[in-house]
């Protein structure tokens, strides 16, 4: 396999680029992603794209974006897992009231019936 070094790309025209330098993969590129502790105080893991969260509760969360999104149309996809990775407890996440600078979490206990705190949860946004 070959590598490709260089400090600056151009396009045919001889203007310069912005990352990422190969439009086409542009839109299968995440936006942003986090993955957070949703017990107790919650904190950020790891992120990119994301400026903060927010406890509204329990099992309801706020992404705040660090860049605004093209418009309220991105895709979020959203989950969440057992304090222990226990499999048999059922979980459920979804995303509701997305604008282009935050979405809000839900998280459930999978029949929809009782919001739950998780201690881990992680999301992931494409936008065009």
């Amino acid at each position: 396999m070959s590598t490709i070094k260089a400090n600056t790309l151009l396009h045919s025209d001889g203007s310069t680029t912005t990352q990422p330098s190969i439009p086409a993969l542009d839109k299968r590129m995440a936006k942003a992603w986090v993955n957070f502790n949703g017990t107790g105080t919650v904190a950020i893991r790891d992120d990119y794209g994301v400026s903060s969260i927010t406890d509204n509760g329990t099992g309801l969360y706020k992404v705040n974006f660090s860049t605004l999104m093209t418009n309220g149309n991105y895709v979020a996809i959203v989950g969440a897992a057992d304090p222990n990775g226990n499999p048999s407890v059922e979980t459920g996440a979804y995303v509701y009231t997305e604008t282009n600078a935050k979405f809000n979490i839900v998280v459930n206990n999978g029949s929809g019936t009782a919001a739950r705190d998780r201690a881990i949860v992680n999301a992931i946004v494409f936008d065009s």
